[in-house]
């Protein structure tokens, strides 16, 4: 995968970073951004990772819903912010846009909108999209690098939005809230009985404070659902580009196959997959030395009662070859299967990214190692690579 060829191409205006938790999603999205800002571009990067340790990656205090402004050095081309989702206060922007300040006020402090705001299964991915929908119209970045939520499953990014969509429109919740007025006052008694089993059920509050709910929402969903379709089909545009972030191990090889799969499946432009936390082989003069003759050699120095140190040095360098095979047999599946796949590896590093020039690092390795400067290339002048050509 060539990674500076997608970040300097100007048409590629979204990069979504996914894949299973803990394969490094957070890391690799903003080593992109920040790679893309130091050869050019007006970047921002949207993560939703809890931890502090981007912030402070970055030199920041701490990362809010409002992107912040990254200090580069003096030779960075373009501009880096970044912003940390927070899911409900994205969600009250939404309905403080979208109704007047009176219906907002009802909505703001309704109980039902405050537990769906803040814990209701697909709400952040949602607010992640809207989010992703606000700064792409902004027009300020030309930019945008999303690390996705750290979901049990890579899917439920797609997914998750498209259910709540269907939950607030959804028949069940519109009968929950509906009086009985109109047409279902024709219903009577059965209507009530209904309502009254309902309410054992859920609690009468939880009802009323549905209503409630529903009744002040109905101003704001009417483009809730629209805004979320379009957000969805703008991940389809040949402007946006899919890098599945996954690791040498199955459960997370697995998740990224079905992730690309989906990918195919919904027209989305796959730019390539990354290959996290790879264990490569040692050059230098032992680098043909197998496993089995580390070990044998091992074995003979141990008996011998001499070279403990060089006996354990071979035992690593077994381990170290056979964790290589193991990966390389991953991979070769994953291809075998997603021919035409392009990947980047990242080997593993002995510590945490804990400032710019760790993520610089990272970034120099998804570019596939070079040691160029930064500012090789650029965004200036290119665009002779299509995002899903990258």
């Amino acid at each position: 995968m060539d990674v500076d060829a997608l970040l300097d191409d100007t048409r590629t205006r979204i990069v979504v970073c996914c894949g299973a938790g803990g394969v490094g999603k957070t890391t690799t999205a903003a080593a992109l951004g920040l790679r893309a800002a130091e050869r050019g571009r007006r970047t921002v990067v949207i993560t939703v990772d809890p931890a502090r340790r981007l912030a402070q990656s970055m030199g920041l205090v701490e990362l809010d819903n409002t992107p912040r402004p990254v200090p580069l050095p003096e030779s960075a081309r373009g501009s880096l912010h970044a912003m940390m989702l927070d899911m409900k206060r994205t969600f009250d922007e939404v309905v403080r846009e979208h109704a007047d300040p009176e219906r907002a006020r009802q909505i703001l402090a309704n109980p039902f909108y405050q537990t769906l705001s803040t814990s209701f299964s697909g709400t952040q991915e949602y607010m992640a999209m809207e989010k992703l929908g606000q700064l792409r119209q902004s027009g300020e970045w030309d930019l945008i690098v999303v690390d996705t939520p750290p979901s049990r499953s890579a899917l439920d990014f797609l997914d998750a939005p498209k259910r709540l969509g269907r939950f607030l429109d959804g028949r069940l919740i519109r009968f929950l809230s509906t009086p009985a007025t109109g047409a279902f006052r024709l219903l009577g008694a059965g209507f009530n009985v209904v309502g009254s089993v309902v309410g054992k059920i859920v609690g009468t509050q939880f009802l009323a404070d549905l209503r409630s709910f529903v009744s002040a929402f109905d101003t704001v969903f009417g483009g809730f659902q629209e805004r979320a379709e379009r957000t969805y089909r703008l991940l389809q545009t040949p402007g946006t580009a899919f890098v599945v972030v996954a690791t040498p191990d199955t459960d997370a090889m697995r998740e990224a196959s079905y992730f690309m799969d989906r990918l195919a499946a919904e027209s989305m432009p796959l730019a390539g997959l990354v290959l996290n936390r790879t264990h490569p082989l040692p050059s230098g003069p032992g680098a043909r030395l197998g496993a089995d003759e580390a070990l044998a050699a091992a074995a003979s120095l141990k008996e011998a009662g001499s070279h403990p140190l060089a006996a354990a040095a071979l035992r690593l360098h077994a381990e170290r070859v056979r964790a290589h095979e193991r990966e390389e047999r991953l991979r070769a599946r994953m291809l075998s299967a997603h021919r035409g796949a392009r990947v980047v590896e990242v080997p593993a590093r002995p510590e945490d990214v804990h400032d710019l020039a760790g993520l610089r690092g990272i970034g120099v390795a998804l570019a596939g190692g070079t040691e160029g400067a930064p500012s090789t290339g650029g965004a200036a002048g290119s665009g002779e690579a299509a995002p899903e050509d990258s």
